[in-house]
C-alpha cells in the first residue's frame, strides 16, 4: 500500500476563549485511489480512527465527525481544516450542526496573489448590484441573471448554481482578455451560497481566534505525523481489510498516546490542550 500521506485537517471542542481549552485534529492519509484512513487526535492524543472508501477528503469530513460525535457524545464547537475539506457540503453541513467553520477556502492561496486581485475579469472582482440582481464588467455592460443549474455530489448534495450572461459583447475592446467561451455573449455562474460561506470562513480564519486555532492544527496534527512517520518509521500498512488496517492504527495510536502522556508530564504541558502563540 501506498505510503501515508499527509495531514489535512482538525477539529477543536470549544472557543478559544475558554480557559480550559481541548482540540482535537484529524488527518487523512490515503491508501489507495479508492479509499483514505483519518484519524483524530485531542489534545495531542489520538481518540479515533476511521477508512472511508472516498478518494477526496470533502466526502470524508461529515461521516468522520458524525463517528467521533456518537462515539464520544460530545458536540464540537469549532471545526479547523485545511482546504482540502472545504465545500459547500461541508459548510452548509456545519452551519446546520451550529459549529464554526474555520476550514480555508480552496482557492484561499491564489486570492491573496496580486495578479488575482488586479484580473478585473474575474466575477470575483466584478461588481455586483444586489437590487437589479446582475453582475457589471470592466465594459460597463450588465451581465443579468438568466437562469439557475443544479449539480450532485457523490455523497448526493444538490448544488445550485446561478447562471448570469452579459447583455451584449459585441465590440466589446476586452473581448480578448475577458471572453473565452464558445457562447455569443460571455456567460459567468457560480454559487451564491458558497460564495457567503467563503467570505465568512475567511473572516474566522483571519480572526484571533482563528490563527491560534490554525497554528495548533499545524503544530498538534503535523507533529503525530512526523513521530509516527519518523520516529516510529510507519511507512507502510502491513495488513488488509478494513477491520485490520485500523485495528493496526489503533494500537499504534495507543503506544503513541502513552508515550505523549510521558512527554507532556515531564515538559509540564499536561493541563495545556493548546500552544499559544509566541510573540519574538
Amino acid at each position: 500500500m501506498p505510503l501515508l500521506k499527509a495531514i489535512t485537517a482538525a477539529v477543536c471542542k470549544r472557543s478559544i476563549s475558554e480557559s480550559e481549552k481541548k482540540c482535537m485534529s484529524v488527518w487523512s492519509s490515503h491508501l489507495s485511489v479508492e479509499s483514505a484512513i483519518s484519524c483524530s487526535l485531542e489534545s495531542e492524543y489520538i481518540v479515533g480512527v476511521g477508512l472511508f472508501p472516498n478518494p477526496t477528503d470533502t466526502l470524508t469530513l461529515i461521516p468522520f465527525l458524525e463517528r467521533i460525535q456518537q462515539g464520544s457524545k460530545r458536540k464540537y464547537e469549532n471545526i479547523i481544516a485545511d482546504s482540502g475539506y472545504a465545500s459547500e457540503e461541508n459548510y452548509t453541513y456545519l452551519e446546520q450542526q451550529e459549529q464554526k467553520a474555520y476550514i480555508k477556502p480552496a482557492d484561499h492561496e491564489v486570492r491573496k496573489k496580486k495578479k488575482f486581485k488586479n484580473d478585473r475579469y474575474k466575477i470575483e472582482n466584478m461588481h455586483y448590484d444586489e437590487e437589479k440582481d446582475c453582475y457589471i464588467c470592466p465594459n460597463g455592460k450588465a451581465l443579468n441573471y438568466a437562469y439557475d443549474s443544479h449539480s450532485k455530489t457523490a455523497s448526493g448534495y444538490t448544488v445550485t448554481q446561478k447562471n448570469y450572461v452579459c447583455e451584449s459583447c459585441s465590440g466589446c475592446p476586452h473581448w480578448d482578455k475577458c471572453f473565452k467561451g464558445q457562447y455569443e455573449n460571455r456567460k459567468i455562474g457560480l454559487s451564491q451560497v458558497m460564495a457567503k460561506q467563503k467570505e465568512k470562513a475567511e473572516q474566522l480564519i483571519a480572526s484571533d481566534d482563528g490563527i491560534i486555532l490554525r497554528m495548533n492544527r499545524s503544530i498538534q496534527v503535523e507533529g503525530a505525523f512526523g513521530v509516527l512517520k519518523g520516529d516510529y518509521a510507519f511507512r507502510r500498512f502491513l495488513t488488509g481489510g478494513k477491520h485490520k488496517t485500523q485495528t493496526q492504527f489503533l494500537l499504534l495510536g495507543l503506544a503513541f498516546n502513552i508515550q505523549e502522556l510521558c512527554n507532556r508530564l515531564n515538559s509540564g504541558r499536561f493541563h495545556m490542550p493548546l500552544f499559544e502563540k509566541m510573540i519574538a
